[in-house]
């Protein structure tokens, strides 16, 4: 799975790399623009968004359900970033949330276990002939889809759900050389201490 987050919108006096900024300056919080997963071997990537609104409840509440069904949750960088992100807006929600699910992030597994020039998802892909990600055309694109613009949304989306397709070909790739150290326990019913 993969998830785009909308940014911060706020008043700040200066910009630049280290400035800071206090979180009285936010007018906006950020949420999450979509979330796009597929289950293994599956053809569809399924997708949920934020509504007109910029509400990100349902995509999140619908997400969680599927998220639940899983027996490992596989993303790029999603230890650190994803489910952080998917947990907080939850919280923000109020809706339940698996204090820890079975994960598998392919950032750490690359970082871990072999030497890439880079850990990006794209250099992976690339690297290993599998694909790449779709352009976005940088950060005109996340403006589009914050004023609305359903076909930016839409582009937004396809970007998300590429970077799916190409996870789960680095996934599989990356497998052949590291497998996966969850147990079989953890697939039946999810309990860690089971052997």
């Amino acid at each position: 799975f993969d998830i785009e987050t909308s940014p911060n919108i706020g008043y700040f006096w200066k910009a630049g790399y280290r400035e800071r900024i206090s979180p009285e300056a936010i007018i906006e919080e950020r949420k999450v623009i979509c979330i796009c997963w597929k289950l293994e071997g599956a053809e569809e990537v399924q997708y949920v968004t934020c509504d007109k609104k910029q509400n990100d409840y349902k995509a999140i509440k619908s997400f969680i359900q599927v998220a639940n069904k899983a027996d490992i949750l596989i993303a790029h960088n999603g230890d650190r970033f994803d489910i952080p992100w998917i947990r907080t807006r939850a919280l923000h929600h109020r809706l339940e949330w698996p204090p820890k699910p079975v994960t598998t992030d392919t950032l750490k597994r690359a970082r871990g276990n072999f030497r890439f020039n880079s850990n990006k998802l794209d250099y992976i892909a690339k690297y290993l002939g599998v694909g790449e990600k779709l352009e976005t055309g940088g950060f005109e694109l996340w403006k589009d889809v914050i004023s609305g613009n359903e076909e930016a949304l839409q582009r937004m989306v396809d970007y998300c759900k590429r970077d799916v397709v190409i996870l789960e070909k680095v996934h599989q790739e990356l497998i052949n050389y590291v497998p996966i150290t969850s147990h079989a326990g953890a697939f039946k019913d999810g309990k860690k201490w089971t052997c």
